[in-house]
């Protein structure tokens, strides 16, 4: 109730920025001082943060799929440890730039339903142990074909990132030659024959799939994405546009407060960076990816627990607040046109205070992280101080962006 509170009065006062701003003295160029700033702020965020992190993205993911698409055509009685640690490894990097970008889920991510298709869970492991004991079903999803029958015919349960880490990871290892070339052994799988040959077609298919998506995402916020990526979009149909505009998410930022704009005023942007983007991943990270599990509400709900990398998807997403905020994807200090920056060299009180509870939860999550994986350690007291943590964060980004919206 207190987050639909707050979002009614932010908007209030995003209406009552746009009169003020026309009572400021203006630049030439038709904006105020504060304005200028924050417009240079935005055209430092959008291609040093966004384009930046959702490049890196694409290109991991392309190169996860190839190397999966690969192993799947050589053959697990071919393959060597070497290669499924690569494999392994690479799906790791891929893990890590979306994680990444969980502090710009607005926008082409949530709009086109990306989010929820490439990283949803818990994995439905009995539904995939009776998809893969299908014989007809895995040659459905056999080579370049086998993408779009996992696309439409899946579900998110089964999509992303999670049923590739169902494949590659067991007990926070990477899973072994040998095991591959048995039979699936998981509980799920009881009375089920399902190959490591099997598997692997079926995380080829995701993997191909999770690319598709990918490119999307780059697609639909960069106008200069690679044309390759485009292409793929152009052939499968999809749209990389706002509804009803021939702009990219990018160009809509970048022309706030200009005609056709969703945008109206730089203060909205920027609080949107903060509320839309930042906030959200905070209540999600501490109130819903730790919370379900830490309360008992659901004990089942852990992102990430055949890799154990869960703490390591929350510190991620914690950075890509720091990212947003410092204004460069990997920052470990804000740059002179970041949203910290301005609030600092502006006088807002609260500066201190954000940077303060950014540090605090990296580091009470680090100091989980040290204690255990989170699907073994999740009732730990350690969960709810970082759960505290990132929470006064969330408040404290969410008075930056009150602030902001009456400068």
């Amino acid at each position: 109730m207190m987050r639909k509170i707050f979002r009614m009065t932010l908007a209030a006062a995003v209406a009552v920025s746009s009169l003020a701003a026309c009572q400021k003295d203006e630049t030439k160029e038709g904006l105020s001082a504060e304005e200028k700033e924050m417009k240079e702020i935005v055209e430092q965020y959008v291609p040093q943060v966004v384009y930046s992190t959702y490049s890196d993205l694409a290109k991991e993911s392309a190169d996860l799929y190839n190397l999966l698409a690969a192993a799947a055509d050589k053959g697990v009685a071919a393959l060597t440890q070497g290669e499924i640690d690569a494999i392994c490894a690479k799906f790791l990097q891929a893990r890590q730039s979306w994680e990444e970008s969980e502090a710009f889920l607005y926008g082409a991510a949530t709009d086109f339903g990306i989010d929820p298709h490439i990283d949803t869970w818990p994995l439905d492991v009995e539904a995939l142990a009776t998809s893969l004991s299908n014989a007809e079903q895995v040659a459905a999803l056999e080579g370049e074909d086998g993408i779009a029958y996992a696309a439409a015919k899946l579900g998110a349960e089964l999509l992303g990132f999670h049923g590739i880490e169902f494949v590659l990871f067991r007990d926070g290892k990477n899973r072994s030659v040998e095991a591959l070339r048995s039979n699936e052994d998981h509980s799920a799988f009881s009375g089920k024959t399902v190959t490591g040959e099997q598997e692997l077609i079926y995380a080829a298919a995701v993997a191909g799939d999770l690319r598709d998506n990918c490119f999307r995402l780059i697609v639909s916020w960069n106008p200069d994405a690679p044309a390759s990526y485009a292409d793929r979009c152009e052939e499968l149909e999809v749209a990389v546009t706002l509804t009803g505009s021939d702009k990219t998410y990018g160009e809509n930022m970048l022309g706030a407060a200009e005609v056709g704009s969703t945008y109206s005023t730089w203060q909205e942007t920027l609080a949107s960076i903060l509320v839309a983007g930042c906030s959200n991943i905070c209540n999600e990270v501490a109130n819903v990816k730790m919370g379900n599990a830490h309360s008992g509400e659901d004990v089942n709900y852990i992102e990430s627990p055949y890799s154990k990398k869960s703490f390591q998807d929350f510190i991620d997403n914690i950075l890509s607040i720091q990212y947003s905020i410092y204004g460069g994807a990997g920052a470990t200090s804000p740059s002179s046109k970041s949203i910290m920056t301005y609030l600092g060299n502006h006088n807002y009180s609260g500066a201190s205070d954000i940077q303060k509870a950014l540090e605090s939860s990296l580091s009470a999550l680090r100091s989980c992280q040290a204690k255990g994986a989170f699907v073994d350690i999740y009732t730990d007291s350690s969960v709810q101080t970082a759960m505290d943590a990132v929470n006064s964060l969330d408040e404290e980004l969410n008075k930056a962006a009150q602030w902001i919206v009456k400068q």
